[in-house]
């Protein structure tokens, strides 16, 4: 089985709840709009932007037998999907989401202590890269991925916990997120300096990114593609950034090129309710990267 992308763990159900404001103050009772239940995760999220945009995915991952589960098979069931049994059950986080698209996201990842996911799931796959979310189940495969294309999000690290350094040091293009940083250069320089990385690509909102690949040396900064429309949900932004940087990355466009892709998919799903249920797709963020070029 051949692919453009394959993407590891990181599956997940998200219940979104629109709230009147974050942080939100102690109340009994809110009333809200509807509660919903959606495909989310940080996996789901890249799996289905790269696959909007035309390249072909693989995911594999561990999911429970009941309902969350079954709401991801029927998600993705468009994708080539590689499924085994998750002991505890389904991922699932619940984010609230303020009136400004903030979210703040809690997270249970129904861990089993050692589990893995299984090796048959993924080394019959030749994918040009992989993208590995940063699930415990995850940490092992590795092994399995040398001389292979390897990137990882480590989402909003703080430079230290331990738990993400075999992802950061082991993956050749790493994204993270400047959220709790006190000094992102130099967290993205340790990063190089321990790792095999080449690119580390630090996502700032609205602020745009930094990136630091190991020839030039220096951090640079790219400014946020502007937002096609008003603000309606931040959720699946980062991912959907890693989608739109995969896709300039795999179709051999320049670095400052794949930034700008990323960064237009990345607006583009700050303007969409939902996580990951309307990605951008190929034309538009073709269009778009156009008419900001001009």
């Amino acid at each position: 089985m051949s692919a453009d992308v394959l993407v590891l763990g990181g599956s997940g159900v998200d219940t979104t709840v629109y709230v009147p404001e974050l942080p939100l103050p102690y109340r009994d009772t809110y009333h809200v709009p509807p509660v919903v239940d959606r495909i989310g995760n940080t996996g789901s999220g890249v799996a289905l932007g790269c696959h909007a945009l035309g390249l072909g995915v693989v995911f594999a991952d561990l999911i429970g037998d009941d309902p969350q589960g079954a709401l991801i098979r029927d998600a993705l069931s468009g994708l080539d999907c590689r499924w085994g049994r998750a002991e505890a059950g389904t991922t699932r986080s619940v984010l609230l989401v303020g009136p400004d698209g903030r979210r703040l996201s809690l997270h249970d990842p129904k861990a089993t202590p050692g589990e893995r996911l299984p090796r048959e799931l993924y080394t019959g796959v030749d994918a040009a890269h992989v993208h590995v979310s940063i699930s415990d189940r995850c940490r092992d495969v590795h092994h399995d991925l040398e001389g292979r294309s390897v990137s990882t999000d480590l989402h909003d690290w703080d430079g230290v916990n331990d738990y993400h350094k075999d992802f950061a040091y082991r993956s050749d293009l790493v994204f993270l997120s400047a959220a709790a940083l006190s000094d992102p250069a130099a967290a993205m320089r340790g990063i190089l300096r321990h790792g095999r990385a080449h690119t580390v690509v630090c996502t700032r909102g609205a602020d745009g990114c930094l990136v630091l690949t190991r020839d030039a040396g220096e951090v640079r900064a790219f400014p946020a593609a502007p937002l096609p429309g008003p603000v309606a949900d931040s959720n699946g932004a980062g991912d959907a950034f890693v989608s739109g940087f995969l896709y300039g990355l795999l179709r051999g466009r320049p670095l400052e090129e794949s930034v700008r892709l990323g960064a237009i998919a990345g607006a583009h799903a700050c303007t969409v309710t939902g996580t990951h249920e309307s990605p951008i797709g190929e034309a538009l963020l073709l269009a778009r990267a156009q008419a900001s070029a001009g």
